[in-house]
């Protein structure tokens, strides 16, 4: 599947996406914030359409990101009212890259048929991709107490949360079907079931891949904030990862007070990386402390090199292809400090409370200098630099 420039499915990488929390309507305020998580690495940003003048905003805002020379594709989130939002405002359907249904929100007996095909014909008509996304806190409860009502009468009834699980995976695949009824290909056809228990989700997508073969997209539905939201969101997308399953995610945290929307872009990254299914930037191997490294000395230069190699790698990317596979190693005492240099591409060992105050560094498991004094951090970062200069072949030589 193309989704305006990214691949989705098959052998392609698994794509990251984001989604904003600006008032869609608000076209600079919602631009700044769609090219804040896309320079951050989000490859799919989807927005929030849920009324007239957000309709009417998403051309606006697709133009303000072209002049910006930002092209990522930008997806329609609805719910409700997005049949009629479709086809009233058609500028509205051709600028979104993807369209994303929720069945449980379409609306109920026949308005449901009806609304459903209106905007499966509008995405066949400009020829673009939809994800029907399945969220258990809005399930068609239609279809639930069918479910129920089969369960209670079968020979070996399961308990509610299996037929919960079970009502998630049918919405999803009839949903699917009746879509290609009407005529979208499915190679143009992505499923979600979004759960917020990580075994739900786990459980949910394993019967889902067992049983299709549709482009999946992963996320764990009001993760949370903070340690609890990246340990939750992590704990079920990596088992699925592991398995093969999944094709992009989405990693739904729920931003500290004053804290940058692009926290979840970082974590999905992080994932894949230390995965080993991507290389996004590169990772920094640092030590914990222990009663040998009571300076906090590497603490600080190892979060410096992280931020500066974030920084960094927008302008590395494409000059220096390779780059963000690269690995360094900032290690606060002898113990495993040599060690762990050496393993990585370039290294540095500080030295632990009591050990001679000198910082070997090695570069590809040998070591190549040892620094002193006050300016160990400027050095070392400076030496990081030359690595990436001299072992990635630039584009603009």
């Amino acid at each position: 599947m193309w989704v305006d420039g990214v691949c989705i499915g098959g052998d392609s990488p698994i794509v990251v996406q984001s989604m904003t929390n600006t008032d869609t309507a608000d076209v600079a305020a919602t631009t700044a914030q769609v090219a804040e998580l896309a320079r951050a690495g989000s490859e799919l940003v989807r927005i929030t359409v849920n009324n007239e003048s957000s309709a009417r905003a998403v051309p606006a805002i697709h133009e303000a990101l072209d002049r910006q020379g930002l092209d990522v594709p930008l997806i329609g989130d609805f719910h409700f009212n997005g049949h009629r939002l479709l086809m009233d405002y058609p500028d509205c359907a051709q600028a979104l890259a993807k369209y994303r249904i929720n069945p449980g929100n379409v609306g109920r007996g026949e308005k449901r048929d009806t609304r459903f095909a209106a905007m499966i014909e509008t995405a066949c008509r400009y020829e673009r991709p939809v994800r029907i996304g399945v969220n258990w806190g809005s399930l068609d409860p239609e279809l639930i107490a069918r479910l129920m009502d089969e369960n209670a009468g079968s020979a070996d009834p399961g308990d509610a949360d299996e037929v919960m699980r079970e009502a998630m995976v049918l919405s999803a695949l009839e949903s699917a079907q009746r879509a290609e009824a009407l005529g979208l290909g499915r190679d143009r056809i992505l499923l979600s079931c979004k759960m917020s228990g990580v075994q739900d989700l786990i459980a949910v997508y394993r019967s889902l891949a067992s049983r299709c073969d549709y482009g999946l997209h992963l996320g764990l539905t009001e993760a949370g904030m903070g340690s609890k939201g990246i340990v939750a969101s992590t704990a079920a997308l990596a088992v699925l990862l592991q398995e093969g399953i999944g094709d992009t995610i989405r990693i739904s945290l729920t931003p500290e007070p004053g804290e940058s929307r692009t926290q979840e872009v970082v974590v999905a990254q992080e994932i894949l990386q230390t995965m080993g299914l991507r290389s996004f930037t590169p990772m920094v191997t640092a030590c914990p402390g222990c009663g040998r490294t009571t300076s906090t000395y590497f603490q600080q230069l190892a979060k410096d090199i992280q931020d500066h190699l974030r920084e960094q790698m927008p302008r590395w990317r494409d000059r220096y292809p390779g780059a963000a596979s690269m690995q360094v190693a900032v290690m606060g005492c002898v113990v495993n400090g040599p060690g762990e240099s050496k393993q990585a591409n370039i290294g540095i060992s500080l030295p632990g409370t009591g050990e001679r105050p000198s910082a070997p560094v090695y570069v590809d498991g040998e070591k190549v200098a040892t620094l002193k004094g006050d300016r160990i951090a400027e050095e070392f970062t400076r030496m990081v630099d030359d690595y990436v200069r001299t072992h990635y072949v630039s584009h603009t030589m």
